[in-house]
């Protein structure tokens, strides 16, 4: 019997209804035709999905292939899953299972041992076996409010300069490349890629001013930059009102964080200062002299799911040694499921992490998904012990395999996609 919405991947000729169905589960109120042009920048047709019901296209899906750092800085590929979309009056029959399925068969096939994915709703990806793997914080600091801390230590304070984002583009492929090999969760950027991030429209400045650059940077080289733009504001007594918006902010060194935070937080005429999806040991709670002047806010970001469980953990390095059984469940991809011996050293080990089936009793017995939160060493399993989603048969094991699995600097992906 045909499958009743079948499944196969679009053409170029298809991208527009293809965007269309994402225009309308998402209610989009932007310009279809220059939203098409980016798709076409970076979508790869071959690794799109399209369920159909007749001639009419009713639910989409689509994977950006990206490589992404993993705790110990090797850069793994990973399959960004976007564009998920289902017509609202095809909701609940199944479709969007029958493309997270196929999907992540493909991947599985393509050799991928991680999918990631931004999910619009918290409550969908953990049934397909995403872990919520790294927060972000959404900082508003008002006017007067950015007092700093003294430094105690690092270089000094590097000079500042304006700059147009796109003449300063190479300048900021640098910082970024510099920092992104330190940071789990951190993207490698193809040209596509930094093309698509130089643009900036204005259906999506809504109102703000033309994006702005301002770098870090000495005799050296550029020791960091940000990204930002402001919206006029003002409450009609002759007083400004503005709010400076950041988009991006990196840096390689103390100095140069605290060098642009300090210049983005005192503008003049600026009355509210806001950043989002910023990584949770972002330096600026640190800096601040009154850290709960950043009304620090938090929320999920990248959700991690592992296509191929030994692959995965053993190209990535651990805090601690470790040397435990975990029973995995994974309804999804039958190659997963079982049991696992987990075995690394810690960083200075320097040996490859072992990771192979087994009949051992488990030490620890946990659905894929909370690996997937654990594994670009954000998430702390012992939460999910304590909510009842992980069964701990030794005591003790979830600590030591939470302990191996945690990373400094925290997991971050500033790439949205």
């Amino acid at each position: 019997m045909d499958a009743p919405y079948p499944i196969r991947p679009v053409d170029d000729s298809e991208l527009a209804a293809f965007r269309g169905v994402s225009d309308h589960a998402f209610n989009s109120h932007w310009p279809t035709a220059e939203l098409l042009r980016y798709d076409r920048m970076v979508t790869e047709p071959e690794r799109t999905l399209a369920a159909f019901d007749g001639g009419q296209m009713v639910g989409t899906t689509l994977v950006f292939s990206f490589g992404m750092t993993v705790p110990g800085g090797e850069v793994l590929p990973t399959a960004a899953v976007s564009g998920v979309s289902v017509l609202p009056t095809y909701r609940r029959q199944g479709i969007l299972s029958s493309l997270m399925r196929r999907q992540l068969a493909d991947i599985a096939a393509a050799g991928e041992p991680l999918a990631a994915l931004f999910a619009s709703e918290s409550v969908i990806y953990g049934r397909y076996g995403y872990g919520a793997a790294t927060e972000e914080l959404d900082f508003t600091v008002r006017r007067g409010e950015g007092g700093f801390r003294p430094l105690r230590s690092g270089a000094p304070p590097p000079p500042l300069r304006l700059a147009d984002p796109a003449d300063a583009l190479p300048t900021i492929r640098a910082v970024y490349d510099a920092v992104q090999p330190g940071r789990p969760g951190m993207l490698v950027r193809t040209d596509a890629w930094w093309q698509l991030h130089a643009e900036d429209p204005e259906f999506l400045r809504e109102g703000s001013s033309p994006m702005r650059a301002v770098i870090a940077e000495d005799g050296s080289g550029a020791r960091g930059f940000a990204l930002y733009n402001v919206k006029p504001g003002g409450s009609g007594d002759g007083l400004f009102a503005q709010t400076l918006r950041i988009r991006d902010l990196y840096w390689t060194d103390p100095a140069a964080c605290a060098a642009l935070w300090s210049d983005l937080l005192s503008r003049d005429l600026v009355s509210e200062v806001r950043a989002g999806a910023r990584p949770v040991d972002d330096p600026l709670r640190y800096l601040l002299a009154d850290p709960r002047r950043a009304r620090a806010r938090v929320s999920d970001g990248l959700w991690v799911r592992l296509v191929n469980i030994p692959e995965a953990l053993t190209r990535r390095q651990y805090a601690a040694p470790v040397d435990l059984v975990v029973d995995v469940t994974d309804q999804l991809i039958p190659a997963n499921q079982g049991r696992w011996r987990l075995t690394a050293g810690g960083p200075a080990d320097g040996g490859k992490p072992s990771c192979e089936p087994t009949t051992a009793e488990a030490d620890i017995a946990l659905p894929v998904s909370a690996l997937g939160a654990a594994y670009l060493g954000g998430a702390r399993l012992g939460g999910l012990l304590a909510a009842g989603q992980i069964t701990e048969n030794r005591p003790g094991a979830v600590a030591e395999l939470s302990t191996a699995m945690s990373w400094d600097p925290a997991p971050w992906c500033p790439t949205g996609f």
